[in-house]
């Protein structure tokens, strides 16, 4: 029982890290494409590449500082608006920044 039990926590620690992953690196690169602005002489996979990672941290960031400070639970619908949020603010900060 307590190995069905660690099974399943580790199953959901991944799966969440996995759809920070995906939120907070699309909405961070969907930010520096479609944020209007000249492009500068960098190459653009890795300015790309970039802004999803400053996405997917920024996701992370907010999930984990809201279950500390107790405004919301792991799976509520609340953490995952604040993850979108922001990697969406991040990823138009450092577009806003980088051209």
């Amino acid at each position: 029982m307590v190995i069905i039990d660690l099974m399943a926590a580790t199953m959901g620690v991944a799966m969440g890290f996995l759809a920070f992953l995906v939120i907070g690196g699309l909405s961070g690169a969907f930010a520096w494409v479609f944020y209007p602005g000249a492009r500068g002489a960098k190459s653009k996979a890795q300015k790309l590449f970039m802004a999803a990672l400053i996405g997917f941290l920024a996701s992370l960031a907010s999930s984990y500082v809201g279950q500390f400070t107790g405004l919301f639970q792991s799976g509520q619908m609340l953490e995952w608006l604040s993850a979108i949020g922001a990697s969406c603010l991040a990823g138009a900060v450092y577009a806003s920044l980088g051209k």
